[in-house]
């Protein structure tokens, strides 16, 4: 049944309840937003759903909270905050509802739980506390930076203010989303273009996407460098050796390093040659054809030298 009303808690906000409002007011425009204490709203009913507040978790009964004794816990012991709850239970129709394709949708569903949901429910929960110089820039604590100051007199100024978070929360779930789900489209063009490849050296691609994590996944320890379209030219990079830091698995040559133009040209013998970076891990070309012919001298060279097998 479709609720009415989202319930949550009066009073200071965080993190948690208003992710959960960012998941529910998507799925359920038409409800109403309800922040209070009063047992007549928090205590269940069919036209709404309860969270972070009522001291009960009961997903038949659409109840969400986890500050109560005997409190949720993941399969692996650790703790749920409301969104975690939330989550749980709305988060694959959410996924429905932003046009993720069926088959990306428990995948995604997973993923953001780990890397997005996870922190949340621990951050709320006390299990964990960032610290360092970016300890105070945190989402949780920069949503709450959105709270009345203590001598706000407008009595709308928490409800006012509340909306504003949930707001700007939105706007990071979406793109947290929309990235992961443009991660898992370009693994899918990705594998395809592997697959074409073959035992080459050089993996062409269609555009600009995420490629590092296909490249690994099929297991595809030959290639060496990738090429692409940009807007206006083509591109040559180099493939990371590792998901930290910046060791490639091949280098462009030493001689091209920090030239652009006739002297690259003139420095790799490709016409329509345009740049390389000084760092050696990526380089253009005004054309498909440039680019390709690049890549290729570059496999050639670090062939030559033993820098690969």
């Amino acid at each position: 049944m479709t609720p009415d009303f989202l319930v949550t808690h009066s009073g200071g906000f965080h993190a948690d309840e208003v992710l959960s409002s960012v998941i529910l007011t998507r799925l359920f425009p038409e409800a109403r937003v309800v922040r209070s204490r009063a047992p007549e709203w928090i205590k269940p009913g069919a036209d709404r759903i309860i969270y972070d507040v009522g001291g009960a978790y009961d997903a038949e009964a659409r109840i969400f909270d986890h500050h109560q004794r005997g409190a949720p816990l993941r399969e692996d012991g650790q703790p749920y905050s409301s969104f975690g709850l939330i989550w749980k239970h709305y988060g694959r129709d959410y996924l429905v509802a932003a046009g993720v394709p069926d088959a990306h949708v428990d995948a995604l569903h997973v993923s953001f739980d780990l890397s997005f949901v996870l922190p949340i429910d621990l951050t709320d929960n006390g299990a964990l506390s960032p610290s360092g110089p970016l300890a105070g820039l945190t989402l949780p604590v920069l949503l709450e930076t959105l709270k009345p100051v203590f001598d706000e007199t407008d009595p709308d100024a928490d409800n006012r203010r509340f909306q504003d978070a949930v707001a700007i929360a939105r706007s990071f779930v979406e793109a947290k989303i929309g990235q992961s789900a443009a991660k898992l489209r370009a693994e899918t063009l990705v594998l395809q273009a592997i697959a074409r490849t073959g035992q080459g050296r050089v993996l062409e691609l269609p555009m600009g996407m995420p490629f590092r994590p296909a490249v690994v996944k099929a297991g595809a320890d030959h290639l060496l460098f990738v090429v692409h379209p940009r807007e206006r030219d083509w591109c040559v990079t180099g493939i990371r050796r590792g998901d930290e830091g910046f060791e490639l698995r091949a280098d462009l040559p030493a001689a091209w390093a920090g030239l652009t133009n006739h002297d690259l040209e003139a420095a790799c013998g490709v016409t329509g040659a345009t740049f390389c970076h000084n760092g050696r891990f990526v380089a253009a070309a005004k054309t498909r054809e440039a680019a390709l012919a690049m890549a290729d001298l570059a496999v050639q060279e670090a062939l030559a030298v033993g820098a690969v097998s």
